[in-house]
This record gives structure tokens, C-alpha cells and sequence, in this order.
């Protein structure tokens, strides 16, 4: 029972005569943790995906035990509901400490077991409780039938556990580095399924041998009371890396910028190239060159080629069912247009409501926006599936420069999870590659822009000057990336469709992964709107 003394304070004690194994069968316990103890504690926490919503209560779904030569751990499963209507699933591992030595971060609730004086803590602050982990995936066995069931790679064997350390900062998942070699990944966040992260590095690393991403090495699934498997962590192997490309793309077209003025280009000297077609380094302009150098040029190329090659392995399986490629259909349309048609009502209405937010071109765009409602729903409406022969497949589904990291003249693709707004079914529905492709050029479209905001008083030229510069920037990088990304799927007999097929696809992709920016730009950062703004209109003037 609680303490009444301090029932509302942090000191509160809750007390009982079970020990820690038993603790679950006391049936004041879940009541009490719940819903006077963890609610405070998980709206705390960095992975709870919640903060903007109302929480109603908090229910145990699933417990299971984590558990090796005595030491014994609890993994819950939480059913977090909220007053408006809809739920989550976290994962939250507990231990019992009974001294002083956790950290403040880590303590939910003060307890007296059977007159032993302690803490429940989050398991994961545990040097001991990662150990334990870390030794049980280490020691899978090929098939395990129980409950929680560890896996590790067919002929990989792991070294002896020297050191566990949190990996930086993160938010919906919790990572650990392993002997600075090795990183499991927590997910905090569930879903009644196997989570496509683990799904498509193990089915990419072992069954494609994709080099670009990197090895699967080990995970944690459970098997719940409905039979259902659910993925708790995922083992990798540490790539070396020199950071993402989200920043090093920053950097270089900071350099571009610069040399604007190093350089005293001029616009009006430099070719244009049309949107969305097809060019050859070798067929760039020279003007083009001495502004931009061939560096970055040559890294789209390398991102195309390897982009590429992750769509080849993911679209040549016919063994098994949730990776073999498949046509587009009825089902399909009817599921994107439905989709889609919700989001752009809820960015119509985000866009009327927050008009007072915007100024300058960001509020001239948000006009033209609105004013071409009708025209925009037409071109998401207008998903005619019978005229297109190219095929459909798993892919990325959350593609950007920042879930690409840098290696030695390299890049290795992480972070299979998929669009975070999605749900587990729809992240996992197969589609055309090129929507990942499109996630890219916006991710490209994005770093123009805020090389523009973050630097913007050491350029010379107006903002308007500077983005048609970016804007030109934009269409070389594009066109760069699309001559040897459809030469390299060609060669490899992956259809995603001819010319005209390609460009309606990326089209409708590039307008589908603005609409989606326009929502989060809206509510957290009015003033980068105009870039999702600028993709939308980009689109329906091409």
C-alpha cells in the first residue's frame, strides 16, 4: 500500500510483503504504479510520442520476464490512452535496486518489499540489466519457442560483454552501444507486429546482403497473449561513420554559397535544366561546375547508385510474401487516395487557422495554395492505377539525408521504421520506389533552404536571389540523381515504369511528402513553411 503521508509527493513509499519475483501477483501494485506513479513519470520521458495530447489512463497489457542466472527483470507492455480517443503502446523494462546508487533519471516509485527498502527503476539505466540482454542474444539458440524470444545471426558470434553506454540524445527509441562495436536498439514505442526496422535490416543484411546498411546481427521479439509477435529490440553491428548526410550536404552547399560571391556568379549566366530530366555529370555546363564543384555532384550520383541498389534487393524477392513485388490494383488506389484526401483537408484547415503566423512569400504561397484546393484534391484524386505497368515494393518509407550516414566514400542507410504519422499496416503496404526517392529530393529541396536561414547574413545577395540560386541548385541535384538511379534499376530489371509513368509517380510523391511537411512546419516552425510551399507550387507548375 501507499504511504499516506506523502501519497502525493516523490517520496511516496508503496509497501509489500511480496518480494521482487512476485511483485506482479500483488494486485495493488499494477493499480498503484499506473495510475499514481507512472503517469507523471512517462510524460518525462523523450520517447513518449504524447506530449501534445491529453492522457486519460494508463493500462498493463503484457508483462514478461527478462531474466538470467537469478537476476530477474520485468518487461511491461503499456496501453497508454489519451481523451482523444486513440492509444499507444510503450515498452518500459523495470528492476527493483534496493540502495541509493540509481540515478535520479532513472527511479519511478520508492518501495518496501517484504521490509527491504528499494527503488523500481527503469531497467535500462542498469549496467546489469543491459548485460543481461546483451549475454541472452549472444546465447540464442536457433529456434526459441517461449515467450520472449532472442535471436542472433546465423554464424555470427559474439565476444564476451566488456561495456555498455547510452547512445546520445534520441528520441522515440532508446539505443546502446555494446563494447563500441554493437547497438541494440530499444523501441519504446510498439506496435502489435513486428516493427518493420527489424523486418527490413534482417531481410536486407541476410537474405540480400545489402552492404549499405548496417548488419543485422541480433533482436528481442515477444510473443503476447494473442499470439501476436511483437519486436522489443534490434541488434546491430556500429558502422564507422563521419556523421549524417543531412549534415555534411549543409556543409557543402554552405561552400555553394560562398562561391557566389568568391566567385561573383551570376544567374543570368548560368544554364538551366529542366526539372525531373535525366543528366550526365559529364553533360553539365561548365558555368555549372565552376559554381558547384564536382564534389557534390559526385555524392548525389553515389546516393543515386546506392538508393538504387537498395530497391534492386528489396524488389527481387519471390519466396517470401511480404517482400515479393507486386502491381498496383484498385485496393491500392482506394487505400492512397483515401489517405491522402484526409491529410490535405487537415493542412487546408492548419494553413486557414495559422495565416496569421505567415508573412512575405510564405503568406503569397499559402494564398496560392489555398486558392488551388480544388486543383491540388483533383491531382490526388486522379490516381488512375490501371495505366501503370511499373511494380510495387517494401520500401524505406521515411527517406531522408538525415537517416543516411557518411562513411569513407560511402553512405549506409539506417532507420527502416517508416513515416512516423503511419500506422504498423500502412508502413508496411508496398509501394513505388520512387516515393522514397521523392522523400530524398525533399530532403534535398530542405537543406537548400536552410542553408539559406542559418546563414544568411554572411551571403550578399537579397533572400529571393538566394533562392532562385537554390532553386536552380535544386534541379541539377535532381537531375543528377535520376540519370543514374534509373540506369542502375534498368540494369537490374526492377520496373518503375517508363518515362511518363516515372514522372506522374514522382510527381504525386514529391506533392504527397510536401502536403505531409506543410503539417509540421505549420504547427512548430512558421517560418520554414514556405519551404513545403515552395515544393507544393514547384509541382503544380511543372
Amino acid at each position: 500500500m501507499l504511504n499516506k503521508t506523502a501519497e502525493n509527493s516523490k517520496t511516496t513509499m508503496f509497501s509489500s510483503n511480496k518480494n521482487w519475483e512476485e511483485i506482479m501477483t500483488d494486485t495493488k501494485f499494477p493499480a498503484v504504479f499506473l495510475s499514481e506513479v507512472l503517469e507523471d513519470y512517462i510524460q518525462k520521458q523523450r520517447w513518449f510520442g504524447g506530449k501534445s495530447s491529453q492522457l486519460k489512463y494508463i493500462e498493463l497489457s503484457e508483462y514478461f520476464k527478462i531474466q538470467q542466472d537469478g537476476e530477474i527483470y520485468f518487461g511491461l507492455i503499456l496501453e497508454v490512452n489519451f481523451v482523444e480517443a486513440f492509444y499507444h503502446h510503450y515498452f518500459l523494462p523495470i528492476a527493483f535496486v534496493s540502495d541509493e546508487s540509481a540515478t535520479q533519471e532513472s527511479r519511478i516509485l520508492p518501495i518496501e518489499l517484504n521490509n527491504k527498502k528499494g527503488f523500481i527503476v527503469d531497467a535500462i539505466f542498469l549496467e546489469g540489466f543491459r548485460k543481461v540482454v546483451y549475454e541472452r542474444i549472444c546465447t540464442a539458440l536457433p529456434i526459441d519457442k517461449t515467450p520472449v524470444q532472442y535471436h542472433k545471426s546465423e554464424g555470427f558470434q559474439f565476444p564476451s560483454y566488456e561495456t555498455s553506454k547510452f547512445m546520445g540524445v534520441e528520441q522515440s527509441n532508446t539505443s546502446i552501444i555494446y563494447n563500441n562495436a554493437f547497438i541494440l536498439k530499444f523501441f519504446r514505442r510498439i506496435y502489435a507486429d513486428k516493427n518493420p526496422d527489424y523486418e527490413m535490416s534482417r531481410f536486407l543484411s541476410e537474405t540480400k546482403e545489402f552492404k549499405n546498411t548496417p548488419p543485422y546481427l541480433g533482436s528481442i521479439n515477444i510473443i503476447d497473449s494473442d499470439d501476436v509477435n511483437i519486436t522489443i529490440g534490434l541488434m546491430q553491428k556500429l558502422v564507422p561513420n563521419k556523421g549524417d548526410a543531412w549534415e555534411y550536404f549543409l556543409k557543402e552547399i554552405h561552400k555553394i554559397y560562398k562561391n557566389i560571391d568568391i566567385k561573383n556568379i551570376q544567374y543570368t549566366n548560368l544554364p538551366d535544366v529542366t526539372l525531373y530530366d535525366r543528366l550526365k555529370i559529364t553533360e553539365v555546363a561548365p558555368q555549372i561546375i565552376d559554381w558547384l564543384g564536382l564534389n557534390i555532384l559526385n555524392k548525389v550520383k553515389l546516393i543515386a547508385k546506392i538508393t538504387a541498389e537498395m530497391h534492386v534487393a528489396l524488389g527481387s524477392e519471390f519466396a517470401d510474401t511480404a517482400f515479393t513485388p507486386t502491381r498496383f490494383n484498385g485496393d491500392y488506389s482506394v487505400w492512397l487516395k483515401n489517405r491522402l484526401t484526409y491529410q490535405f483537408q487537415n493542412r487546408l484547415n492548419l494553413t486557414e487557422n495559422n495565416f496569421h503566423k505567415l508573412e512575405g512569400y510564405s503568406l503569397e504561397l499559402a494564398k496560392d495554395f489555398l486558392e488551388r484546393k480544388n486543383e491540388i484534391r483533383k491531382r490526388l484524386v486522379n490516381f488512375d492505377w490501371t495505366k501503370l505497368k511499373g511494380e510495387r515494393i517494401r520500401i524505406h518509407g521515411d527517406y531522408h539525408l538525415g537517416q543516411i550516414l557518411v562513411q569513407e566514400d560511402n553512405f549506409c542507410i539506417l532507420d527502416f521504421e517508416g513515416e512516423p504519422e503511419s500506422t504498423i499496416r500502412d508502413r508496411k503496404v508496398k509501394q513505388p520506389p520512387l516515393k522514397d526517392v521523392a522523400g530524398l529530393f525533399r530532403s534535398f529541396h530542405y537543406a537548400i533552404y536552410s542553408t539559406i536561414f542559418n546563414n544568411e547574413k554572411e551571403y550578399t545577395k537579397s533572400r529571393e536571389e538566394l533562392f532562385e540560386y537554390g532553386e536552380l541548385l535544386y534541379k541539377y541535384m535532381v537531375s543528377i540523381f535520376m540519370e543514374t538511379y534509373v540506369a542502375t534499376t534498368k540494369e537490374a530489371n526492377l520496373h518503375i515504369g517508363y518515362r511518363n509513368e516515372r514522372r506522374f509517380l514522382l510527381k504525386y510523391c514529391l506533392l504527397e511528402k510536401a502536403i505531409y511537411e506543410l503539417g509540421y512546419e505549420l504547427n512548430s516552425r512558421p517560418k520554414w513553411t514556405i519551404i513545403p510551399l515552395k515544393g507544393i507550387a514547384n509541382i503544380l507548375n511543372s
